[in-house]
């Protein structure tokens, strides 16, 4: 048995030992099209030069350097570069190693943001269920996802939580989805008045929900109705980027299709496509200037934070999906690979919803698309689906509790930017046959 501790401790997965472009190749020679870049992180794909060029030059010419000392050319270049594409003041970019430090950082940016304004009897924080904000115990307090949080309940911090944006599952069928997204923001303000008008911290939130619940949009205008609700109170809104951010959506910051600027934004994973570990949070003017013209220091810190190399590799990344234009393929093949699903799987027995956004898309998977009856959780389809997709050659991102935490299953698909027909087509019809042989050993 291998002496690396996985996740799954008694086993031990296979060994990838090359990429190439959509494709991971294990140590056995099998080839993968990789269709959910990873958890939704490898949106360039493998083995890209640009991107290997970036972080050899950097390396040769300085491979790291403390924060609490320097500041680095790669890291200034990402800021700016960051800063000039996102919506609205978000003007100032801090850098971490990934997107649970990142959530880390921004609960602890808006607590000292109260403070440092004179308002340091606001202590709580305000999420939704069915959401994931990351495994430190900041990003799990928060986070709404119930199996990741059970084992820590004892030691997790004192947060609050309200319905997800979920039309699927909770949509009346007499109400319209804007009408349904207004219903459930409107949930905020009520949770607000009950904790006090004056302790609410910051109200958190996936902008495209990611791997709980399945690529789940916001109903249209929810974002628009949490963003007044939070300036009627003082409340900031941090937004999670990590998962949908970066172009998976089709926008480089998935808050820029509701119409909204947050406060704080969350961003990772397709920042530095997998080629180094590199998160940040980017924030309004306003949230830097309280700690610049008050204490004028923010009291956290990581080592790697702002890696020089990792920002040098993240430029690379961000540079190429800019010039060579890869967002219009987000785009275009999202739309194809919508179509796809929608004409392999929108009559199939036992797919219920379809859904998602750019090349972050979704199955849900129901019993009965009637009742919306989810599968025994005892079965775990998901993992079923996961295993059978491996051994056809194809990666997609299968996760279980859909419905309510507990029940429900859902595949998750993100293929990189860099994607063509030919591997959209490839996906649909080795998911298709995957999710045939799972299917066939849960009800025979």
């Amino acid at each position: 048995m291998s002496s690396v501790f996985h996740r799954q401790a008694t086993m031990t997965p296979a060994t990838a030992v090359s990429g190439e472009g959509c494709y991971i190749v294990d140590a056995a020679g099998r080839r993968y099209l990789d269709a959910s870049g990873g958890a939704a992180v490898s949106c360039l794909g493998h083995s890209d030069p640009a991107v290997i060029a970036a972080i050899r030059e950097q390396t040769e010419q300085l491979a790291f350097a403390h924060t609490g000392f320097f500041t680095t050319e790669p890291a200034e270049r990402l800021a700016d570069f960051l800063t000039a594409a996102a919506p609205g003041d978000l003007s100032k970019v801090y850098f971490v190693s990934g997107g649970s430090e990142g959530v880390e950082a921004a609960l602890k940016l808006a607590r000292q943001y109260m403070v440092e304004r004179g308002q340091p009897q606001r202590c709580h924080y305000i999420a939704r269920w069915q959401s994931y904000h990351g495994n430190t115990l900041g990003g799990l307090s928060v986070g709404g996802n119930r199996p990741r949080r059970e084992l820590y309940g004892p030691i997790l911090l004192d947060s609050h939580h309200i319905s997800p944006c979920y039309a699927y599952r909770h949509r009346r069928d007499d109400e319209s989805e804007e009408a349904y997204g207004l219903r459930v923001a409107d949930e905020l303000a009520a949770r607000i008045e009950e904790l006090g008008g004056d302790r609410v911290i910051a109200f958190i939130a996936e902008t495209v929900v990611g791997a709980t619940s399945g690529a789940v949009p916001p109903a249209p205008g929810y974002f628009r109705r949490i963003r007044e609700i939070c300036d009627r109170y003082g409340v900031l809104l941090i937004l999670d980027e990590v998962m949908c951010g970066m172009g998976r959506t089709g926008s480089l910051f998935a808050c820029a299709q509701e119409g909204v600027v947050p406060d704080i934004v969350v961003i990772a994973k397709g920042l530095g496509a997998g080629y180094q570990p590199i998160g940040a949070l980017l924030c309004r003017q306003h949230v830097f200037d309280a700690i610049a013209e008050g204490s004028g220091s923010f009291q956290h810190g990581h080592t790697y934070m702002g890696h020089p190399t990792a920002c040098a590799a993240a430029l690379a990344v961000q540079e190429k999906i800019r010039d060579e234009a890869l967002l219009d393929n987000v785009e275009a093949m999202g739309a194809r690979l919508e179509a796809a699903l929608h004409d392999r799987f929108g009559n199939h027995a036992h797919v219920g919803d379809i859904r998602g956004r750019g090349l972050f898309r979704a199955l849900e998977l129901v019993r009965d698309r009637g009742s919306k009856e989810p599968f025994d959780p005892a079965a775990r389809l998901h993992a079923r689906v996961k295993r059978t997709a491996m051994g056809r050659g194809l990666i997609c991102y299968p996760s279980g509790g859909t419905a309510d935490g507990i029940a429900g299953d859902h595949v998750l698909l993100a293929p990189p930017f860099i994607v063509g027909e030919t591997q959209i087509d490839e996906l649909t019809e080795k998911l298709d046959i995957a999710l045939s042989e799972a299917l066939q050993e849960v009800i025979g």
